[in-house]
């Protein structure tokens, strides 16, 4: 009977690494770990994948689940896949600051909506962006990119192994990374809305019986939103090569580990 209690506790170690890796990763990449995609429906994948990946994910040394070493290990699969899982979410947070800050430029924030994705408010140019970008993920095989990354994890950082290889200071980094894309992407609408606002503030010295600031609103949104139609053409573009970094930075990672 001790045998067969043996080899039942190795099959589900066996089963529960992979599957707490790919819980976490789903909680955290993109569109399938936002507030649309039902838990039951990331909890039927993460069995699935722990089904497929048991051959990849053997240990050396057995870990029993229920010790303190196998709570340890369990946290330890959660943070490696938390950390693959929100590598891929930095490209989409990238095109919502982008949606924000362009929106903040065209006095549009003040048109916010009820997003369901995300369960919070969010504005209309971002919701817009964010849905473009959704297609692009899917149109690129980006959740056959997830799982490819989430199974050559289990060669770079085996279970059991630790986690010394992830750097801390890498998430700082990161947040810049964000902020720099976004504001690269931003800078022509920014540009382009500032020197309309500066023009009108010149022409309302020269005239002020123009009234030209009751105007000036309306002028800025419009020219904004014909500029915001030059940008969203490379936006999808953008992103295609953003996250062609992250896949760069996390080839070297999983390489160097």
């Amino acid at each position: 009977m001790e045998p067969v209690f043996n080899q039942l506790l190795g099959l589900l170690g066996a089963f529960w690494w992979p599957f707490c890796r790919a819980m976490a990763v789903f909680s955290a990449a993109p569109v399938l770990g936002e507030n649309m995609t039902p838990v039951t429906v990331r909890i039927l994948l993460s069995l699935v994948l722990a089904v497929i990946l048991m051959p990849t994910a053997q240990t050396a040394v057995a870990i029993d689940p229920f010790s303190l070493h196998g709570i340890v290990a369990t946290m330890e699969q959660a943070l490696i896949g938390f950390v693959i899982g929100l590598a891929f979410h930095l490209t989409m947070s990238t095109i919502m600051v982008l949606g924000f800050i362009v929106s903040s430029q065209m006095g549009l924030a003040m048109a916010v909506m009820n997003d369901p994705m995300n369960g919070t408010s969010s504005d209309v140019i971002s919701t817009m962006l964010y849905m473009m970008c959704i297609l692009v993920f899917f149109s690129i095989d980006g959740h056959l990119v997830v799982t490819g990354v989430l199974a050559a994890s289990f060669k770079a950082f085996p279970v059991g192994a630790g986690i010394a290889a992830l750097s801390l200071k890498t998430l700082p980094l990161a947040i810049a990374w964000v902020f720099s894309a976004a504001l690269l992407l931003a800078v022509p609408v920014v540009f382009s809305t500032i020197v309309v606002q500066f023009g009108a503030g010149l022409l309302n010295r020269v005239a002020p019986s123009l009234n030209l600031f009751s105007l000036g609103f309306a002028v800025v949104t419009v020219f904004g939103l014909f500029m915001l139609t030059q940008v969203v053409r490379f936006v999808p573009e953008h992103y295609i090569r953003m996250t062609g970094q992250v896949l760069d930075l996390i080839h070297r990672g999983l390489k160097a580990a």
